[in-house]
């Protein structure tokens, strides 16, 4: 009985998942999504505040503000005006912002548009070109809608974890379960910065920045890590070393196009 209730519950979860697949209006992609892109926008617009509160605040100097905004924006009308001649339009709302926290090295985007950089990493960035990579790169994490996938992953992994709990009445299963769901998302993870970092590299070079700076940022990333090279079986970013290879064929791919 317990076997049938767990196989239930991980057809119930399997249904569920692939009912939310939709087509990526801006790539074209097939995905499982647990959002449209309105709510995407919605939910970005409405976690921003506490997002920015978690890390002090937006840091405050208005020029810096503008700056960032300026390469950010710079960058998504690169975009959207290719978007456009492919007959589509750009359902999100960006807007980049400056964090306070000048100890944490990281840049992030929510779902919908809404970007952050930490003053900590800006401060290391020693060109424009190099920030247009990293808002570029976040950037793509928005147009492929990662964080609404990773949501709907997530929600799959916990229900086939639930239907393991159920077939085997035993808390181990359930944790290797959960231990299995947390590396699978970690590896989606992994794939989703590669795919940021090829976006990147393609708009900053349609934006005319120079492309090479991704690399400079990889470099000042792998510094700030202490120069230690990190197991990236267990991490939910490629190493900065990895990423250097792949970042150098994207922009032999992209340069003369």
């Amino acid at each position: 009985m317990r076997l049938v209730i767990g196989l239930v519950m991980a057809g119930m979860a399997l249904l569920s998942y692939y009912g939310k697949t939709q087509e990526n209006p801006l790539t074209g992609e097939k995905q499982q999504v647990s959002l449209s892109p309105a709510e995407e926008v919605a939910m970005g617009l409405q976690s921003a505040p506490g997002m920015a509160a978690e890390y002090g605040g937006l840091y405050p100097d208005d020029k810096v503000q503008e700056q960032v905004k300026r390469i950010g924006n710079h960058i998504v009308k690169t975009f959207s005006q290719y978007v456009q001649s492919q007959g589509h339009g750009n359902p999100y709302r960006f807007d980049f912002h400056v964090l306070r926290d000048p100890q944490t090295v990281n840049a992030f985007a929510l779902p919908g548009g809404q970007v952050f950089i930490t003053v900590g990493l800006l401060s290391k960035l020693k060109s424009e070109d190099q920030v247009a990579g990293v808002l570029g790169h976040e950037v793509g994490h928005v147009v492929y809608r990662h964080s609404s996938e990773q949501m709907a992953k997530s929600e799959f992994y916990q229900g086939l974890a639930g239907a393991a709990t159920a077939a085997a009445g035993d808390m181990g299963a359930s944790q290797i379960a959960n231990y299995v769901a947390q590396v699978k998302l970690m590896k989606f993870g992994r794939d989703d910065e590669l795919e940021s970092d090829e976006f990147g590299i393609q708009y900053m070079i349609k934006a005319g920045y120079d492309p090479e700076a991704m690399i400079e940022v990889m470099e000042i990333l792998a510094q700030a890590s202490g120069g230690k090279s990190r197991d990236e079986f267990m991490s939910s970013h490629p190493s900065p070393e990895n990423r250097i290879g792949k970042i150098k064929a994207h922009i032999a791919k992209y340069k003369n196009q």
